[in-house]
């Protein structure tokens, strides 16, 4: 998968060790960058090497501390454009703010529309990130947007797996596409939970369309931020008889009391990719990560190569 000298891939703080094996899955050096704070906060990067008329890659996701990771994310992509780089990718593999994608009350921001101007400003000339929020987001950049899911590294990982008599449940109405797609590549039947949210943290599970009696359910989503919806699905699946629950997302934002929620739920296994770094929380939950290095080395071979990146999934279906 070796790439030329005329690719660079600069990993920022919040995505190092991702970034590391991106390249050694394309067999590059990573590139080189000096990440460092001023006494005050404001943060000073300064590449050390050459990236004039060269094709850059900056990989960083905008996970806790959002704000702080968002910011270094412009200052190099700021970097890379002054210092003359011919093409620019920015590499968001969770991209944050994507929950405030539109206006649900009055005198609110969209967020995510402010983020993707900001990204763009600062010179980023394409987006790679990963599964998406809302895949209406692709269209708040100017600029080209490749949206990768993880689908293909969970599901290979759940086959391996062997399980039968699986169930994909949707631990809400809005995820049932995904489970559709999760439950006709492993070869089960689907379930979708009614779910009614009664503030920023806590839901009420109350009903389940479709039977989980005997089967072992695979509960599928985008991410785990605060666990509630996850961990109240479990607990309606559980009661109606699922033999075993297997939680699997994308991202693993484990937010305010996921981890206590998660530690008291009855999921048999937790299943997060490696978007973002995991902390001592959730890792003392024995969580299994599953790495999305070769997913992203794969799209950024292609697009320095100037080839098709959907048809990566397509001969994955």
């Amino acid at each position: 998968m070796k790439l030329t000298d005329d690719v660079k891939i600069f990993g920022g703080t919040s995505s190092e060790a991702l970034s590391a094996s991106i390249c050694d899955y394309l067999e590059v050096r990573p590139g080189v960058a000096t990440i460092a704070p001023f006494p005050d906060g404001e943060k000073l990067i300064k590449l050390e090497e050459d990236v004039r008329g060269r094709d850059c890659f900056v990989v960083q996701a905008t996970c806790r501390p959002v704000d702080s990771s968002l910011m270094e994310l412009l200052i190099f992509l700021d970097c890379l454009r002054r210092a003359s780089a011919a093409r620019i990718t920015a590499v968001i593999p969770y991209f944050g703010y994507a929950r405030q994608d539109r206006k649900d009350s009055g005198r609110v921001p969209i967020t995510a529309k402010l983020v993707a101007n900001l990204i763009t400003t600062a010179g980023a000339g394409r987006v790679l990130s990963i599964d998406l929020h809302a895949k209406q987001l692709q269209g708040f950049f100017d600029i080209p947007v490749d949206h990768l899911t993880a689908e293909p590294v969970i599901v290979s990982y759940l086959k391996s797996k062997e399980v039968s008599d699986i169930a994909v449940v949707s631990p809400d109405v809005g995820n049932m596409k995904t489970a559709s797609r999760y439950a006709s590549l492993l070869g089960g039947d689907l379930a979708i939970i009614h779910k009614r949210r009664l503030n920023g943290s806590e839901v009420e599970c109350s009903e389940i369309i479709g039977d989980v009696k005997g089967k072992n359910v695979v509960m599928c989503d985008d991410m785990i931020s605060t666990a509630g919806t996850m961990c109240g699905a479990a607990e309606l699946v559980k009661a109606r008889g699922a033999r075993s629950i297997i939680a699997a997302a994308t991202h693993g934002v484990f937010a305010g009391k996921s981890v206590e929620r998660l530690k008291s739920a009855p999921f048999d296994e937790i299943i997060v990719t490696d978007t973002i770094p995991l902390k001592d929380g959730p890792k003392a939950l024995g969580i299994k990560i599953l790495s999305v290095a070769e997913l992203l080395g794969e799209a950024i071979r292609r697009i320095h190569n100037n080839e098709s990146i959907s048809s990566m999934f397509e001969s994955k279906s």
